[in-house]
């Protein structure tokens, strides 16, 4: 990874890796929310803002430099009832673009994110009165697709499925454990299944994994069924997963616990799966010692298929590895805790 575009709970930064150091531009959107970042099929980038006073918005960019806000951004009807919060993930499939948001629910773009339509079938779901947020608020915070196949994962109600783009969605968790509730049926559907992360492989999108409340879990049907994929992690709770595509590794960022969101005595590390989820060990080289008491949030991991991986903490450390997780260097630098990580 060459370039990183950062979001922090103050504004966003542009860190560009020199010969003995990183360059660090910014911030871009001072004293503002920057939760997420995307591109537009035709290569315009998009920053995803909030603000406690003044709510959600959408910028275009060129150069991750200069930022414009759109307009006709992502917006709930006002006899909805409902509050647009946060822009929590872009994702982009052929020539359209959906945004995940708080409060939740999925919104698309067919003019590279110049205006936005609802997602009617996800946004007034059936029972969706019965949904409850999670800490982080009731977030819809990532997209899987392929093809006419949508995937959404929803805190802390669940993964939604749709075979027909988006027209119709029905609930994907069986297998996984309610929050607070082990002995809960896993064959239910009702809410209360709070996904922190997903990634699929793109030659059989299928095989998904998912960084859950509840542990970490594999689909090798499409959502179908899940089973727990745990061994070697030393705590299951954690938020994001990240996968390199080229060689199939895993990452994730173990936590104590739900009541305890610190790395586990203070040793702050990623742990890898090189045999598709089976088994999982420390990755690599580099970590400090101890002393580390910041996590790892959902969007804050960046995985390319090059071997680059960056995670941001809650601290403003960012950590980098170029070598598939094999060795570890921190950059020169303390920001606002880190919400979103991308490769730029």
């Amino acid at each position: 990874m060459e370039r990183l575009i950062v979001g922090t709970e103050k504004g966003g930064y542009l860190l560009t890796k020199g010969r003995r150091s990183w360059d660090v531009e910014g911030p871009a959107f001072p004293g503002w929310k920057v939760s997420a970042f995307g591109k537009a099929p035709d290569g315009t980038f998009l920053a995803g803002l909030g603000s406690n006073w003044f709510g959600a918005s959408v910028h275009r960019s060129t150069d991750y430099r200069n930022w414009q806000q759109v307009e006709n951004g992502p917006r709930y009807p006002e006899e909805s009832g409902l509050k647009l919060n946060q822009i929590w993930v872009f994702h982009t499939t052929g020539d359209r673009i959906y945004a995940g948001v708080d409060q939740a629910g999925l919104f698309y773009s067919d003019d590279q994110g110049l205006s936005w339509e609802p997602v009617p079938a996800l946004n007034e779901y059936p029972g969706r009165a019965d949904w409850q947020p999670g800490f982080g608020g009731l977030a819809a915070h990532h997209i899987l697709s392929a093809g006419d196949r949508l995937w959404v994962g929803i805190s802390a109600v669940g993964v939604f499925r749709s075979e027909d783009g988006g027209k119709t969605f029905e609930r994907r968790d069986r297998g996984v454990m309610a929050v607070g509730d082990p002995d809960a049926d896993p064959e239910s559907v009702e809410p209360g299944r709070c996904v922190h992360g997903l990634v699929s492989d793109p030659k059989d999108p299928d095989r998904i994994w998912r960084q859950d409340h509840s542990g970490v879990y594999r689909s090798t049907d499409g959502g179908d069924n899940w089973e727990r994929i745990e061994e070697g992690l030393p705590a299951a709770f954690g938020f994001p997963i990240g996968r390199n595509h080229e060689t199939g590794s895993l990452f994730v960022a173990p936590l104590t616990a739900d009541e305890n969101r610190v790395p586990i005595d203070g040793h702050l590390a990623v742990y890898r799966s090189q045999d598709d989820g089976k088994s999982w060990h420390q990755s690599g080289r580099g970590w400090p010692d101890g002393g580390q008491f910041n996590g790892v949030l959902r969007n804050a991991m960046a995985v390319d298929s090059q071997g680059g991986i960056a995670v941001g903490t809650t601290g403003g450390s960012i950590f980098v590895s170029d070598d598939d997780g094999d060795n570890w260097g921190q950059i020169s630098i303390s920001l606002p805790r880190i919400l979103a990580v991308e490769a730029a």
